[in-house]
């Protein structure tokens, strides 16, 4: 879900921040290797921004699931976004981009993007990552909500790593093949593809809530 949410949100979302940094940051005087590096040193810092959300969200989860009841809930409350999620990317709803407030009116954003993007340091290029992952963003508000449904700290924090790294193909590829990501045939055909499996597993994960809250069989360490 992440690939494909990658491939039919993310290049909008984050393709100009991509393209912004590898302009600015990466020097015509670098080696393959070194652009390599630089890319994928952007993308890791992205990815610890995620796994540190995921950290967060499944330590709030931990204590909100107290019960079975509010377990169950909470998966209902996370199939309801999936689909409310899945009906945005078909361009039907503004749910999306209605929780993605920039947050570039911000001076101290600002100050800190303008510090980073100038400076051609491997570590800027992990802050700069840590920075875009830090950004709203609509997908990763639904995975954070995956990550709180765990329980734990470290599975949401692994929760969050899968998706960081499902994402890595099509961001750390973008600069080369931008002109084939950006086809409108080829990205519409993906965001379908991406709605019909959120959705699919939206109606999984309602249906696991309610089996969580009605089955006196159900525990958190049974999977149905």
């Amino acid at each position: 879900m992440a690939f494909l949410g990658s491939l039919g949100h993310c290049i909008g979302m984050c393709g100009g921040f991509v393209i912004a940094y590898s302009t600015a940051k990466i020097d015509s005087s670098f080696n393959k290797t070194t652009q390599l590096i630089a890319h994928l040193v952007y993308n890791f810092g992205r990815i610890f921004s995620y796994m540190i959300i995921g950290a967060v969200f499944g330590l709030l989860g931990s204590i909100l699931l107290i019960s079975k009841t509010t377990h169950g809930s909470l998966y209902i409350l996370v199939g309801i976004f999936m689909l409310l999620m899945a009906i945005s990317l078909t361009g039907n709803s503004k749910f999306l981009t209605s929780i993605e407030i920039s947050l570039t009116k911000f001076q101290f954003f600002r100050n800190l993007f303008s510090k980073l993007i100038h400076s051609k340091s491997l570590p800027s290029f992990f802050f700069l990552g840590m920075l875009n992952g830090f950004l709203p963003c609509g997908l990763v508000y639904f995975f954070a909500a995956s990550a709180a449904a765990t329980g734990s700290p470290f599975w949401g924090a692994i929760v969050m790593l899968i998706f960081g790294l499902s994402t890595m193909p099509v961001l750390l590829g973008l600069g080369t093949v931008a002109g084939f990501l950006n086809s409108s045939t080829f990205r519409k055909y993906m965001v379908k593809l991406a709605s019909f499996v959120i959705a699919l597993y939206g109606i999984y994960m309602i249906y696991k809530g309610y089996w969580f809250i009605f089955d006196p069989n159900a525990s958190i360490h049974t999977c149905h």
